[in-house]
Formats: structure tokens, C-alpha cells, sequence
């Protein structure tokens, strides 16, 4: 049978955008009470601290404490208590700060902390230590260290080691160490830097050895190229232009040191001119309150001075006034013996005219 249909379209409506009601993932929704918010769990924590502000925390921890053994170790411990993992990164950052603003005490004492937590054994936190006792003048655990370490790793000790023994007891004035540990090298096959070559050069010649002076220049002449690392590139340098650079460089650092030393020498006047200038002023001052006193005192000296001029004086008039009596009661007395006179001369006169 036919049948009269219309044909179905093959589209008859354009798919329309279907708008999706977007709401906040961290969001449940509850049956009861609509959504509510969740929020984050215990163990995420938003704030990340790194290793470097940690870093510099652990220093400012260890600044602030005494050198009591066990007081910078609790405070130490109590730091990494929270820690899943021994902090190692910040550890060794910290212990480069230390060293850049050579807190010399402070580096020991975290290493030697750290070594008794069985943590940073390596060759650079050997050295580290070395540098820190030579440089606070604890050369008797220096050269234990050094022996102990030598000892252990006799082989694979590294040049670093030798060529910071070899200048501490260059400084030291320890010649016959000097030459032992000088002697290891040679005897393990390590050549020596530029640097250790020219410290036992000039001790050979200050004790007189030329013999043994010539032998060193002869087995170790100097190189005619070095390499430095600028800028984090290995960069190949002929020994002229490097002595040049060294030169410069020194140049820079004298540079400095006499700017350094002129502002001190400056500083050093000017404290002297101020304390010349309040000596004078205490000195003027001085002088007006002894020169006040000695007014005072001449004032004085003068009234004394008048009131006894004026005694003086009265006691003049007295005198005076004594002679002017007595010269009146000598004056009464000779009239009145002039007129006894005169009265017995006239009885004399009438008796004898009887």
C-alpha cells in the first residue's frame, strides 16, 4: 500500500548550545542543606617555605645563642624537630653564609653538630672544618683533624687539604711541618699549586737552602699556562696575562685598602680635632672658674688689705691723738712749775728785803 507521509528531515534543529551550570569544584552537594564548602585538608600546607629563608633563619637561631655546647645543640635539635628528613640543603647553605661573614665558631659548632648526627660526611665539610679551626687559631685540632683524615683517606686526599696545611704553617712559622707535609705530596704524586711552590721557595731561601731552592725551580718550572674559571667557564689563560690580572686585581685591593685606611686616618683627626676642641673648651672653662676664684681671692685680698690700712690708720690717729695729751699734760706741768718757780722766787725776793 502506498503511503503518503512527509520525509522525515535529516536535521531538523541545529544543536543548540547546552549551558552547563558551572559550580565551584571544592563544593558538595548535601540534600539536606545545599552545598557546602570544603576545605583543604590538615597535611597541604598553601605556604611553602624554601631552603634559602630557612637557610637564613638557622643563622639568625644560631647568632642569637651562647657558646654553651648544649644550649646551641638543643636549639639546633628543637630546629629540625618538625622535619621528616635531615635538612642537609639548608644546613649546608647556612654554613656558607656563616662562612661568608666568617663566624668561625659558629661554622664548628654546626659541623661538629651535624657530624654527631651522622649527616654531611663528606671531603667539603672536612675542609670547611679545617678552614674554620686554622682560621680561629685552634691549630691543635686542626692538625688532628688532618692527621685523622690523612690516615683514612691516605690516597685520595685531596691537593686542597695539603695546600691549606702547607699555608698555615707557613704562617705559623712551622718550617719542619711545612716540609713533611710537602714530602707527603711528593711521595703520593701530587704536583703542587703555583701558590705552594712559591711559599717553600721563599722558605729556602730565608734559612739559606739555594741548593734545594734551585732543585724546586728545576723539578717545578713555572707554567706557562693556567686555567680559571670565569664566570662558570673553564677559560685557558697564559701566566703573563694572569700575572698581569693579579696585578690589577692587587691594584683594586690596594686600591681599596688605602681608601679604607685614608677614611680611618680621617676619622682618627677628626676624633682628635673634637677631642682637642672639648679639651680646650673644658680647659676655657677652667680657666674662667679659676680665673673667677682668683678674683674672688683679690677682692678678697683687697678688703683684707683696706680694713687693715684702716686699723693702721687708727691706730696713727691713737698715736697721734696720745702725743697731742701728752704734749699738752708736759706743756701743763712745765707751767706749773714755772709759776712754782716764779712763786718761790718772789717769797726769796720779800724775805730778803725783810
Amino acid at each position: 500500500m502506498l503511503c503518503c507521509r512527509y520525509a522525515l528531515p535529516l536535521v531538523t534543529k541545529r544543536l543548540e548550545s547546552v549551558k552547563i551550570t558551572q559550580r565551584p569544584r571544592n563544593t558538595v552537594v548535601c540534600a539536606a542543606k545545599g552545598p557546602r564548602p570544603r576545605y583543604p585538608r590538615v597535611w597541604k600546607s598553601r605556604k611553602r617555605i624554601g631552603t634559602v629563608s630557612k637557610s637564613a633563619k638557622l643563622v639568625d637561631c644560631v647568632k642569637q645563642l651562647s657558646n654553651v655546647k648544649e644550649e646551641v645543640y638543643g636549639a639546633l635539635d628543637s630546629f629540625i624537630a618538625w622535619e621528616l628528613e635531615f635538612p642537609l640543603i639548608i644546613v649546608k647553605k647556612a654554613l656558607k653564609i656563616l662562612q661568608n661573614e666568617q663566624e668561625w665558631k659558629r661554622i664548628i659548632q654546626v659541623i661538629k653538630w651535624m657530624l654527631s648526627k651522622g649527616q654531611g660526611r663528606t671531603m667539603g665539610t672536612y675542609f670547611t672544618l679545617l678552614n674554620a679551626l686554622a682560621e680561629d687559631g685552634r691549630l691543635e685540632e686542626a692538625e688532628e683533624l688532618w692527621t685523622k683524615l690523612f690516615s683514612d683517606n691516605l690516597e685520595s686526599t685531596p691537593r686542597i687539604f695539603f695546600d691549606k696545611m702547607i699555608s698555615v704553617y707557613y704562617h705559623k712559622g712551622m718550617h719542619e711541618k711545612m716540609f713533611e707535609v710537602f714530602a707527603d705530596m711528593e711521595e703520593l704524586g701530587l704536583k703542587p699549586s703555583i701558590s705552594v711552590v712559591s711559599m717553600m721557595g721563599n722558605v729556602f731561601q730565608k734559612l739559606g737552602m739555594l741548593d734545594k731552592y734551585d732543585k724546586l725551580k728545576k723539578k717545578y718550572p713555572p707554567p706557562k699556562w693556567e686555567y680559571r674559571y670565569i664566570k662558570g667557564k673553564r677559560v685557558r689563560i697564559q701566566v703573563k696575562q694572569l700575572q698581569e690580572f693579579d696585578k690589577t686585581a692587587k691594584g683594586i685591593t690596594e686600591d681599596k685598602e688605602t681608601e679604607e685606611i685614608l677614611s680611618l686616618e680621617h676619622e682618627e683627626v677628626e676624633a682628635g680635632s673634637n677631642k682637642v676642641k672639648q679639651q680646650q673648651e673644658l680647659d676655657k672653662i677652667a680657666k674662667g672658674v679659676t680665673e673667677e676664684n682668683e678674683n674672688k681671692k683679690n677682692s678678697s685680698l683687697e678688703h683684707e688689705e683696706a680694713s687693715s690700712n684702716k686699723v693702721k690708720q687708727l691706730h696713727e690717729v691713737d698715736k697721734i691723738a696720745k702725743d697731742v695729751t701728752e704734749d699738752k699734760e708736759t706743756e701743763k706741768n712745765l707751767s706749773s712749775k714755772r709759776e712754782e718757780a716764779e712763786a718761790s722766787s718772789d717769797t726769796f725776793t720779800s724775805e730778803a728785803n725783810i
